[in-house]
């Protein structure tokens, strides 16, 4: 085993079961998985995330198999984020989560901490403790975690699935492959902007657009005004849905743009046209399985006729600024429609302490943590319609959660919700 790859004396040890039989499991894991990308050795990385933590996701299977591994007493090398659960771990009970899906997700976050994992459950860790440098390596696995990493900070990783980011966790290195090598960070497809984006969901949109296209390239983004954080990580979120998008640049804004040139690459222009087309196609809510508009005997029912259960933002999970932004909206005002903001609970706290939750509880909104709305239980809570003002719920959700979903920006919606 490990033919073909150079390994270090602790790597061989491990790979030998000399560091416990559950180690050498996951040492041989990735040893296979760089043998079938052609690596020939393993990189040391400063940090793993894992995704496949919701019990909405993994299930039975799933849980058995962590506790399985916590059981071994086998501990984490690297400093281990987790993605979001299936419910808020702290206020499940008020937010109307299932108890027995709690108690299965409680076992699944106490299998975590036994392997000395961070219980972070967030899909933004760059947001709440885990900031990695340009050049690091990691081994991430939520997919808009690892846009984010690889696109805005310059760090490097592949999209790992749960169970390789665990072993890379475990043993403390992954292979060297992909992302992780230079020569294959380059543009692979020009898009020019030519519309402006007004909004997140503007923002989502065109990655929406963008990724269908490109699939699992790398775009170079031109003819953007420069965007902040949280526009960032939903064009780096809505790639990741559509395609397979792991990393991207923008012109005169991400630290390895300026390293490349685009020329004879692929081009597409989008524009105004290009994005109103994403949020048709995403907007399911009043339309029939066809895709068609449902008609009553009356009139036509059309989207905007149809009221959301629930209106979801913060899918990747909201920022201080963007709890910030929704408590100002919502300051002395009441909503008609429920409202969750989903965050990390790091973020949380901090909002707590600057009575931002407060004020968003006044108005009848919920600030969430833990969770996020694609991996929580919506259909068993009563949910059927729910309006996101991100393109990757909107992606997710019909599917995932059987939801109806009204994809539009945060605005339109409150201003829609609001008495």
């Amino acid at each position: 085993m490990g033919a073909g790859m150079t390994l270090t004396r602790e790597q061989r040890a491990l790979l030998a079961g000399q560091g416990g039989e559950m180690a050498g499991r996951m040492m041989r894991l990735l040893v296979r998985l760089g043998q079938v990308y052609g690596a020939k050795r393993m990189l040391p990385i400063s940090s793993a995330q894992i995704s496949g933590v919701s019990y909405r996701s993994i299930g039975e299977p799933g849980l058995g198999f962590l506790e399985d591994i916590a059981a071994s007493g086998v501990k984490v090398r690297a400093l281990t984020f987790l993605n979001p659960a299936g419910m808020d771990l702290r206020d499940w009970r008020a937010l109307g989560f299932p108890r027995d899906f709690a108690r299965k997700q409680e076992r699944i976050m106490a299998a975590f901490r036994e392997m000395g994992a961070v219980a972070s459950a967030t899909c933004t860790p760059y947001l709440a403790g885990n900031l990695p440098r340009f050049g690091e390596h990691l081994a991430w696995s939520e997919s808009s975690a690892v846009s984010f990493a690889n696109s805005v900070l310059g760090a490097r990783t592949n999209r790992e699935g749960g169970p390789s980011a665990l072993a890379a966790a475990i043993c403390g290195c992954t292979p060297a492959y992909g992302l992780h090598l230079g020569r294959n960070r380059g543009p692979t497809a020009l898009v020019r902007v030519a519309a402006p984006l007004r909004s997140r969901a503007d923002w989502g949109a065109l990655g929406y657009w963008v990724g269908e296209r490109v699939k699992d390239g790398v775009p170079f983004f031109a003819g953007v005004e420069p965007p902040g954080i949280d526009e960032l990580k939903a064009l780096g979120a809505a790639m990741a849905a559509s395609g397979a998008v792991a990393l991207y640049h923008v012109k005169g804004l991400t630290p390895e743009a300026h390293r490349f040139e685009c020329r004879g690459l692929e081009s597409f222009s989008v524009g105004r046209k290009e994005l109103d087309s994403v949020y048709r196609r995403l907007h399911t809510a009043g339309k029939a399985a066809g895709g068609k508009i449902v008609r009553t005997r009356t009139k036509t029912k059309t989207a905007a006729q149809t009221r959301p259960d629930l209106i979801v933002t913060g899918c990747p999970h909201a920022s201080l600024g963007e709890i910030l932004d929704l408590a100002r909206k919502l300051k002395g005002r009441k909503l008609g429609i429920p409202l969750w903001i989903c965050t990390s609970r790091a973020a949380k706290q901090t909002a707590e302490r600057m009575g931002l939750c407060a004020v968003i509880e006044a108005a009848g909104g919920s600030v969430v943590a833990d969770t996020c709305m694609v991996v929580s239980p919506l259909e068993k809570m009563g949910r059927k319609v729910t309006a996101v003002d991100s393109a990757k719920a909107a992606h997710y959700l019909p599917g995932f959660c059987g939801q109806q979903v009204i994809f539009r920006d945060l605005d339109r919606l409150l201003k829609e919700a609001l008495r």
